[in-house]
């Protein structure tokens, strides 16, 4: 121990001096050696080994960079300390509080001055872990910390973390992307696979709830071990063979996931098609010939590449000067700087301090793929720029109270951290980097896919980019067509729980499993379902009907009765063709006006009778073609009229023919001046007025309408006439059945009455075809649907009307023109007279 009593930490590390210096963490050794403990006296230090060199010099070349540009902090040298953090927690941690305490006494500046100066600004760490420990310290002070690789969502929490900041994306972004390509290719039925440690527990969360929104689903979930006990890993592989889902999302990094490959090639797990989040998207230890046949095709999120001039010149050009540069350099070599006593003897090289690096092949000099490293690139960038903008504030017009600008002397960490958040620029590579309200940067992704060679080699191509800053629906860039599919089909799997419902059905959702599993239902009749997974399917308007598939729905026809079809035709000639008879016979009478037959049994009531007879006819037009509100008030309240108007004509003829006959008898001439022509007038008035009055209250009341009436036809629009109130309706067929009832009864009683042209019988005749044919009507009227209905209201009008214009107006039609003889008063009462 120091004579302090404080411990003190031997870190691996790399020093440059300078008038401001920048910290550093990274992963130059890949595994950490402890020492054993035997309690019984102060344990050794740690060492580390393995090298992974290259992100630790990009920094040192950035800062070299900075120096050399005049415009980016002129009269400012930027130096750096960079530690290792040998992938352990605990060797981090104590980096950055030694990076933040300022109390490290490794480095020298001078012969008369120990110690270093305080570190503004930490690149790193790498690890999500890491950083949040160390960001939980570093937050209380302001200490700003810019990350070049960790990636967990977690630590977009300002609260918690206000001085982190990250040039690599956040994992909700990273999970966005991953939704994007999922959703692209169709594939809503995946299994996840993430580590056991911060990145993996938060990216998962985030995927589940993501892939929730999008509609897809999470068949499994497994968390890899720390401990690669092969039982759990023998369980994993065995959910993920046994699971239908094809697509496996996998958060981890190489050293999580390489165990659990070893197995699925154990149980020969083969038709998977892996994605691979950022973490080992690049990494090439699965590039191997026994691993491909399992990997090969997969798809991966990778951060973006970049290219830094100058930098493997750089790389290329180090000397082994420091301590890690030398440990690097005698791996690489394998020689030895100061070779131990024996190694020589043994056979050992000694390195002279001259190799050339290029000579050899590692993946230190190769920069065709920087994607960490050029997140270190513009790491460092952000802090040069956060300072410059710092240096540059004019006093008096400074940001902070009173207008106060901030000096380098006298530097607070949280003021830096003020410029870090509106640091706005463009690397020389055309990459804009700024931070949001997070300390996020602007989220891009390469997406990596790995091809399979025919030589067994493999090769990593770009097939596509996600840009979060590009207009909405354009984020995602993939060229399906370039991915290699490791699949026999070569063509992307099909991933789904259930297939998707053609259309026509719904889903129905299976109890206790994920929304993606479902079955199909067909829709009911009348309604449809157009698109796919469609959760119910929808009602049809009112004037559509469903198609036999149930995924259209299609204009209903509409029926009436038409005068376009041929029932309606008929119908019509038939109408006109009564109208027309009625017509030529008032000609007739009008022409032989002052004959006997015509002048027997008042005249005036006979051409009355002929008029109300044609508006029978013609009212029955009102029954044909589309049903409208004034044709439906109409229709029936002419034809109520019209009829009550003939029927009440015939009724007064019939009084008038018994009146006649009672004057003939002693006694009889009073009741013949009841029965005038004014008073057959008025009587006729009287009755029609009455029937006026039933439909005026029927139509106030309850008015026949309009209506599309569907119960007829699935396929087919019936429109009709209801008749709004049933009593109404009944009232008025019941006024016109009670005249024809008096009509036949008074026609009945007078039909032997003593006269050579007696009327009555023919009435009679006519009002027992009236009666017959209304009567037969009202069954039929209610058995018959849509327009048939008004075809046998049209055809009860029309049969009637013939019956009452034959039967009244046949026989004096006869008579009239072929047996003129018979039409004179001698011949009409000669009979009378005989008989009496």
């Amino acid at each position: 121990s120091s004579p302090t009593g404080l411990m003190q930490f031997s870190l691996n590390g790399m020093y440059q001096k300078g008038d401001v210096i920048l910290g550093g963490l990274f992963e130059v050794h890949y595994f950490t050696v402890f020492p054993e403990l035997s309690f019984t006296s102060e344990p050794q230090q740690f060492y580390c080994e393995g090298f992974g060199f290259q992100q630790a010099q990009t920094m040192a070349f950035a800062v070299d960079e900075i120096n050399r540009n005049p415009d980016l902090l002129p009269n400012i040298k930027l130096g750096y300390q960079l530690y290792d953090n040998c992938l352990k927690l605990g060797v981090s941690f104590r980096a950055a509080m030694s990076l933040a305490s300022g109390r490290e006494e490794e480095f020298l500046l001078d012969e008369t001055c120990s110690g270093s100066p305080p570190v503004l600004g930490i690149v790193g760490d790498p690890g999500s872990t890491h950083s949040i420990a160390i960001s939980s310290v570093l937050g209380l002070f302001r200490v700003p910390m810019v990350s070049h690789y960790a990636t967990c969502s977690c630590l977009s929490n300002r609260g918690k973390y206000p001085s982190f900041f990250r040039t690599i994306p956040s994992d909700s972004f990273q999970v966005r992307a991953m939704i994007q390509i999922l959703h692209r290719l169709g594939w809503t039925w995946v299994g996840l696979v993430f580590s056991d440690d911060d990145y993996g527990f938060h990216a998962a969360r985030s995927f589940h709830s993501s892939l929730a929104e999008s509609g897809g689903c999470v068949a499994y979930s497994q968390v890899l071990p720390k401990d690669n006990r092969p039982t759990e890993l023998q369980r994993i592989v065995g959910e993920i063979k046994s699971s239908t889902a094809r697509v496996v999302v996998v958060f981890s990094n190489e050293a999580y996931l390489l165990p659990l490959v070893d197995e699925v090639v154990v149980q020969n797990v083969k038709g998977l098609q892996w994605i691979a989040s950022e973490a080992w998207t690049s990494s090439t230890v699965f590039h191997t010939p026994r691993l491909m046949p399992y990997l090969g095709g997969t798809l991966g999120i990778a951060i973006r590449r970049g290219e830094i001039p100058g930098l493997r010149d750089y790389l290329l050009n180090v000397r082994p000067d420091d301590q890690p540069v030398r440990q690097f350099w005698e791996a690489v070599f394998g020689c030895r700087l100061e070779p131990p006593a024996g190694w020589v003897e043994a056979g050992g090289d000694v390195c002279t301090g001259q190799e050339d690096l290029s000579d050899v092949e590692t993946d230190y000099g190769d920069v065709s793929e920087l994607r960490p490293e050029y997140n270190v690139y513009k790491a460092v960038y952000a802090l040069a720029h956060a300072l410059h903008d710092l240096l540059q504030c004019v006093p008096g017009r400074g940001p902070f109270s009173g207008h106060r600008c901030a000096s380098l002397q006298r530097l607070e960490p949280w003021q830096l951290v003020h410029y870090l958040e509106r640091v706005n620029f463009t690397t020389d590579f055309g990459d804009r980097v700024s931070f949001d309200d997070n300390g996020d940067a602007l989220a891009i992704y390469d997406i990596m896919n790995w091809a399979w060679l025919q030589d067994g080699s493999v090769q990593v191509e770009n097939v596509g980019v996600i840009d979060e800053s590009a207009p909405a629906g354009q984020e995602l860039t993939l060229d399906v067509d370039r991915i290699f599919w490791n699949f026999e089909s070569k063509k992307p799997p099909r991933s789904v729980c259930s297939e998707s419902c053609p259309p026509g059905t719904r889903v129905a959702r299976k109890k206790g499993e994920p929304v993606c599993c479902f079955d199909c239902i067909s829709c009911a009749e009348g309604e449809v379902s157009n698109t796919t997974d469609s959760a119910e399917c929808l009602r049809c308007p009112e004037d559509f009907w469903s198609s036999p598939e149930r995924d259209l729905c299609i204009p209903k026809g509409v029926e009436f009765l038409s005068y376009q079809e041929s029932l309606g035709i008929s119908l019509m000639t038939a109408s006109l063709l009564g109208a027309l008879i009625c017509a030529v016979v008032l000609g007739i009478f009008t022409r032989y006006r002052n004959t006997p037959v015509v002048k027997a049994n008042n005249s005036e009531l006979s051409f009355l009778l002929l008029l109300s007879l044609k508006l029978c006819f013609l009212c029955s037009l009102l029954f044909i073609g589309r049903p409208r509100l004034w044709t439906c008030q109409l229709r029936h309240a002419a034809f109520g009229i019209s009829f009550v108007l003939c029927v009440s004509c015939i009724l007064v003829k019939t009084m008038v023919v018994l009146a006649v006959f009672r004057t003939s008898k002693p006694g009889g001439n009073a009741s013949l001046k009841w029965f005038g022509a004014g008073q057959q007038r008025g009587t006729v008035l009287v009755l029609t007025l009455f029937q006026a009055a039933i439909c005026t209250a029927w139509l106030v009341s309850a008015s026949p309408t309009p209506h599309k009436n569907t119960r007829y036809h699935i396929d087919k629009i019936v429109y009709e006439c209801v008749v709004g109130s049933v009593a109404g309706f009944g009232a008025l067929l019941g006024y016109i059945g009670i005249l024809a009832f008096l009509s036949f009864l008074l026609a009945f009683l007078a039909r032997n009455l003593p006269d050579n042209f007696n009327e009555a019988k023919f009435i009679t005749f006519s009002m027992l075809i009236f009666c017959a044919v209304w009567i037969s009507f009202v069954p039929a009227y209610i058995s018959s649907p849509g327009k048939y209905a008004d075809a046998v209201e049209i055809f009860a009008i029309l049969a009637s009307s013939f019956g009452l214009l034959v039967a009244l107006f046949g026989p004096k039609c006869y008579i009239i023109l072929l047996r003129p003889e018979r039409n004179t008063k001698k011949a009409l009462m000669g009979r009378a007279t005989t008989k009496t």
